[in-house]
């Protein structure tokens, strides 16, 4: 695959032998940072689970103290009161089975986080092969399905990111934008790696953090002493 200039430039500035602290880690991805725009900063953290055991799952939900830098549109499936209090708390879209009819026949995805009162799951199931695909079906894990739909919506939009494992035990997650500078992108690291930390399954033997990497959108990854991360 052909890199480009800049990333070639970039990517003389990381060791790819070396296994850098966190903070040298970001400050490298800051740096090797030069697309024209604010790229993503992204943490990739591979676990020594087997997602194919239902007892090995890592799953679940953190609010980064500042943020991803991205704003987030919330669709709440809710009624009555409920549906109220949504809007009140700044919900982008609320509705019920209208809402699944215009997601079922104008393919209508303009909406990053989904949230819904546990009796809307019904109704919402059977969008689950729409919204399945996307990462955007609502779990009691994640705080997505609760009662409690303004403080979900506030929290989707302070920066509540759901991480999960992929098929191959791999956790991605946007931990902010280039422009928050090292401290920030830090302190956002750190609550998202003490999250999985915490999640660690009964099930899981040996070292749990294999390798943990950070990337921008556009650079190459850094690789992070995943020794140092009490994993």
């Amino acid at each position: 695959m052909f890199k480009g200039k800049k990333y070639q430039d970039s990517a003389k500035l990381i060791d790819r032998t070396k296994l850098y602290d966190t903070n040298e880690a970001i400050g490298l991805v800051c740096q090797t940072s030069k697309a024209k725009f604010d790229e993503t900063i992204e943490l990739h953290i591979r676990l020594g689970v087997d997602s194919r055991h239902a007892d090995q799952q890592v799953r679940g939900a953190v609010v980064l103290p500042h943020g991803t830098g991205k704003t987030v549109r919330t669709l709440v499936f809710a009624k009555g009161e409920k549906a109220e209090l949504a809007r009140a708390a700044g919900a982008d879209y609320v509705g019920d089975m209208d809402m699944v009819t215009k997601i079922q026949t104008e393919n209508w995805f303009e909406f990053d986080v989904v949230i819904a009162t546990p009796d809307m799951m019904g109704v919402i199931g059977r969008l689950g092969k729409l919204l399945g695909p996307k990462g955007l079906m609502p779990n009691p894990k994640a705080g997505t399905v609760t009662m409690d739909v303004a403080k979900a919506v506030k929290e989707a939009k302070a920066g509540k990111i759901e991480y999960r494992l992929d098929k191959t035990n791999i956790i991605h997650c946007p931990i902010g934008k280039a422009s928050f500078g090292v401290e920030k992108l830090e302190e956002n690291f750190n609550t998202l790696m003490g999250a999985v930390i915490k999640a660690r399954p009964a099930a899981a033997k040996g070292q749990y953090v294999k390798s943990c990497v950070i990337a921008s959108t556009m650079g190459p990854g850094v690789k992070v002493n995943a020794a140092k991360l009490g994993g």
